[in-house]
């Protein structure tokens, strides 16, 4: 596949700015409606612009978008492949990855993927909106906002995350223990046989018994 490849610098001095790598595969976080309503893909390049507070985090962002967004239902293992041979090819470069997808094979992916790339040092965050980012009420803008927090969160020069998980209306869950429960609020995920890793509200707070914890 030819990517898309476009970087993203925040207000902060170079020196503070921690690379983070956003892998853009399609969703109702990319859409759009069209003049009869309907949703159809849009150029996510232009959707990052309905997020200025980006430029306010201490980080670097590039953004690799796949040169046609995939529907959610559409989801392969060819999808699997590219997406780790992605941060494989990557993964040296960067303090963590944030991966946006349809919310329908999200868990599939995230589950794929942990099986994939077993031993990881680094956080894998999957996440994507119930309501497309340039949508008065998208919940894309927190969703993506927190995935690149808690993706940059370190503690002692390491990641506190070390692991593929999914974050979405405020909970961080383990890739391979979460399921798309509902589609009509934006609690969307569960996770019914292991608890969440982090809540986010005033503050990220971590469960930290429940995190990965690889050698």
């Amino acid at each position: 596949m030819n990517y898309k490849i476009v970087k993203i610098r925040s207000n902060h001095s170079v020196s503070k700015q921690r690379p983070i790598l956003i892998i853009y595969t399609g969703g109702t976080i990319g859409m759009v409606q069209d003049a009869t309503g309907s949703l159809v893909p849009f150029n996510f390049m232009k959707a990052m612009e309905h997020i200025p507070e980006l430029s306010r985090i201490e980080v670097e962002l590039t953004v690799i978008s796949f040169p046609k967004p995939i529907d959610s239902s559409n989801v392969s293992i060819e999808v699997w492949q590219a997406l780790g041979y992605i941060i494989h090819e990557n993964y040296d470069q960067y303090d963590g990855f944030v991966i946006l997808h349809g919310t329908d094979t999200m868990a599939y992916s995230a589950s794929a993927l942990s099986f994939m790339l077993e031993g990881l040092a680094k956080p894998i965050i999957f996440t994507g909106a119930q309501i497309p980012i340039g949508m008065l009420r998208s919940d894309a803008r927190e969703n993506l906002i927190t995935s690149i927090e808690i993706a940059v969160n370190q503690r002692n020069g390491r990641p506190l995350v070390k692991e593929v998980c999914i974050y979405f209306n405020l909970g961080l869950y383990r890739g391979n223990r979460s399921q798309k429960m509902r589609s009509s609020t934006f609690a969307a995920f569960d996770s019914q046989n292991y608890p969440l890793l982090a809540e986010s509200g005033i503050d990220i707070s971590y469960n930290e018994a429940a995190l990965a914890k690889p050698n």
